[in-house]
């Protein structure tokens, strides 16, 4: 009798024509059983017949609208009966062992709540082995090896139940810091999360997304507010967005020698007002979150 799968493995994508397939080729090759779930949000280039046509694609959610990466990986949540979930970018490539090599990890501390894999670019340069928190609060990749505060969302597996007793994926994020948001409230629950160089992915970094557009930084600049606002200490929520503040009112009145579109006034602006409208709801999801802050932020903030 073939082993029962023990992790749905959740993939999304938006106009992944071009690199779908070799995602899904390549969780073909795994030597561990899995579940996959595909989420479509979509897409107009002709991703869902290749979805259709793909023995791996597992059950398919071809969503409206596209609700991002987040919104995405909420909407694939409720579906899932497995002990284990995992995230995976429709960019990525995960070789034959990575699933095997995340489970164990997992199987072997049970206060871990997520395994974060060894992402690489196509160049063979080290993208992430997890998350680490900076000590202004912005969620970074860490390229050592060693524990991380959080997990890259761009492939990683999680426990489940963790992730729903947590409150679930904010799915209103859109994309970027769902990860880190999500890694925050299991560490405050009293979870860990653990590194596995040996679940090597290799990714076309950029590819499903635009590092570096406006819209990239609206969505970073935004997440990591709201982030804060509902995971970290009261006193290191409020300075960072009072230092938003005032720094988009010093670009008011001086030049953005950079030209880079987080310093642009307008996009600022925009992201104060989705902030200031977001508030009463993030603070009563604040209210939800329990854990020692103060603690938490000691223990990992500017920590390498």
């Amino acid at each position: 009798m073939s082993q029962q799968p023990r992790t749905t493995v959740v993939v999304v994508t938006w106009r992944g024509r071009d690199h779908i397939v070799d995602c899904l080729n390549a969780l073909t090759e795994q030597t561990r059983p899995l579940w996959t779930v595909v989420v479509d949000n979509a897409s107009d280039d002709g991703t869902a017949a290749l979805l259709a046509g793909h023995p791996m694609a597992g059950t398919i959610l071809r969503l409206d609208e596209n609700v991002g990466y987040a919104g995405a990986l909420e909407s694939a949540l409720s579906i899932v009966d497995t002990p284990y979930v995992a995230w995976l970018n429709d960019d990525a490539a995960p070789e034959p062992k990575w699933l095997a090599a995340l489970e164990s990890a997992l199987d072997a501390d049970p206060k871990a709540a997520a395994a974060s894999s060894r992402l690489i670019t196509e160049n063979g340069v080290v993208q992430s082995l997890g998350v680490r928190l900076t000590a202004d609060g912005h969620g970074a990749d860490r390229t050592e090896v060693g524990e991380p505060f959080g997990f890259c969302g761009g492939a990683a597996l999680m426990r489940t139940e963790v992730l729903r007793a947590v409150g679930g994926i904010p799915g209103d994020f859109f994309c970027y810091y769902e990860d880190t948001d999500t890694s925050w409230r299991m560490r405050l629950a009293g979870w860990r999360v653990v590194s596995v160089p040996s679940a090597v992915v290799w990714h076309r970094h950029g590819a499903s997304s635009e590092p570096g557009s406006p819209k990239f930084h609206r969505w970073n600049e935004r997440n990591r507010l709201l982030m804060l606002l509902r995971c970290a200490p009261a006193w290191v929520a409020g300075w960072q967005l009072v230092r938003f503040v005032l720094i988009t009112l010093k670009l008011l009145v001086r030049r953005n020698p950079s030209g880079a579109a987080n310093f642009r006034v307008g996009l600022r602006l925009g992201v104060l007002g989705e902030v200031l409208r977001r508030l009463p709801a993030t603070l009563r999801e604040r209210r939800g979150v329990n854990g020692n802050r103060k603690v938490l932020w000691r223990d990992w903030a500017g920590r390498g």
